[in-house]
């Protein structure tokens, strides 16, 4: 008889990379949605009558949609399953996107913002967490990864577009802005043939769908690892993330996220205005620079991401970028030398944004995932969206080496917290995640026992390997 391996010891298969995949078309929208709107809005500005105000919150609004769209869809997906909203969301966003076309005021165009950043951030909880839940935790930080490079992809892509589309004519803005709705129709069919979590319906007590889908996929030889008190769960999402089990892992998700995001969109949204601030004259040749090594960065974080302990590569980004940042904002090299230090920063961080796709789904046990990423994912959203509109403002009253300084703060700030309290997460069981206290009504045995194997539910009498 074959020996029995549990579904995260699997090596690398066909249908793992297929997942990876599928999670990677809401990544690259997201990515194009949010990197497209500087320039557009730029060319906007005269026909929509845009002043420094509209600028910022057109700016702004995908990430206050993305705020709203993952604090409600963790929940959800937690209660509910990843599957539904994974294979549909798409459909919707380019829909979406698709009518930004046709807006005549900028309050039309702030709606559509709104909503298509709603729809992202229901579509960040479930990718990260179904994609996390079907990957071997040997290759899991390089899968998670695939959706950064993704992230990178569409966000330098959407840069490509609107440097080339910028002189097609009067509504090349549009043009952008629908754009945006293309690759997400492109991976809708890839989407509707993955299956729901095995993790997340063997923890609702589903064990027979969970077996049904693994024999399908993988084999009867594959097993999964037995959540303790699958369907006895009383207490709400909230409460239980901040509860003193699971407060510092939530805290410490919600901080790094932040922390990494603020500087990465306020500046990267807004980069030909920070750049000719900088007087560097061409600013979209700089911008192009700033995106093509956004790009490298995420490439050279995949390659990085399994081969540094997650702390080691979460805080020594942090630092590295801080003093790149520092370096543009207070030191002189001239046009050239301003575009590639720029660069040079965009590269560390596009790198550290890995960790965005690995480190939280890692923080939280299956039953809490979707919701503690949600929460990640919201607080992020919240400060990238208020410092994305600010920082035009910013800019134009306090001048760009204090904007500057204020993200090297900030950059030093979650280098130093993660420093104290960030936990080393790599090459752990899902089934086996921990908090470091042990003061809640349940204690941490119980979630070790999480790693048992489901013999009744999965129908094996095997010891696990």
């Amino acid at each position: 008889m074959n020996k029995q391996v549990l579904l995260e010891d699997l090596p690398l298969r066909p249908f793992h990379i297929g997942v990876a995949f599928s999670g990677t078309g809401g990544q690259f929208s997201d990515g194009f949605v949010l990197g497209i709107i500087g320039i557009a809005v730029s060319m906007a500005a005269g026909p929509l009558h845009l002043n420094a105000v509209w600028m910022g919150l057109l700016g702004a609004a995908s990430l206050a949609g993305l705020f709203f769209g993952s604090m409600l869809a963790g929940p959800i997906a937690d209660k509910y399953g990843r599957r539904t909203i994974f294979a549909f969301d798409m459909l919707l966003f380019a829909v979406v996107s698709a009518a930004q076309y046709f807006v005549t005021s900028p309050a039309q165009l702030l709606v559509l913002r709104l909503v298509l950043g709603f729809i992202l951030g229901a579509d960040y909880v479930v990718s990260k967490s179904l994609v996390t839940e079907y990957s071997p935790r040997r290759y899991r930080g390089r899968l998670l990864s695939v959706l950064a490079a993704a992230w990178a992809a569409g966000y330098v892509g959407a840069y490509l577009a609107g440097f080339a589309m910028r002189d097609i004519g009067p509504d090349a803005w549009r043009l952008m802005l629908a754009a945006s709705g293309i690759p997400a129709l492109l991976i809708l069919p890839f989407r509707l043939i993955v299956p729901e979590s095995p993790m997340w319906l063997m923890k609702r007590g589903r064990g027979d769908e969970a077996l049904a889908i693994i024999r399908r996929k993988f084999g009867p030889d594959v097993m999964l690892s037995k959540p303790a008190g699958a369907s006895q769960q009383h207490r709400g999402a909230w409460s239980e993330l901040f509860s003193p089990r699971w407060r510092k892992n939530t805290i410490v998700g919600c901080v790094f996220y932040t922390c990494q995001v603020i500087p990465y969109f306020a500046l990267g949204t807004f980069s030909p205005k920070v750049l000719e601030a900088l007087q560097v004259k061409d600013k979209f040749v700089g911008g192009l620079v700033y995106n093509i090594l956004l790009f490298a960065g995420a490439v050279i974080g995949l390659l990085l991401i399994d081969k540094l302990s997650r702390r080691t590569f979460l805080i020594g980004t942090f630092y590295f970028a801080a003093l790149a940042l520092a370096v543009l904002a207070y030191a002189s090299f001239g046009p050239i030398g301003t575009m590639l230090a720029f660069g040079l920063f965009a590269c560390i961080l596009s790198a550290a944004a890995n960790l965005e796709f690995v480190y939280p789904p890692e923080l939280f046990p299956t039953h809490l995932r979707a919701s503690g990423v949600g929460l990640a994912v919201a607080a992020s959203r919240f400060g990238s969206a208020i410092s994305t509109f600010l920082l035009p403002l910013a800019v134009q009253h306090v001048g760009i080496h204090a904007s500057l300084g204020v993200c090297v703060a900030v950059l030093l700030f979650g280098g130093v917290f993660c420093h104290m309290l960030a936990p080393e997460t790599g090459g752990e069981s899902l089934a086996d995640v921990k908090s470091d206290s042990a003061t809640d009504d349940q204690p941490i045995a119980e979630e070790r026992h999480d790693a048992s194997i489901a013999t009744s539910a999965l129908g094996s009498s095997k010891p696990r390997i």
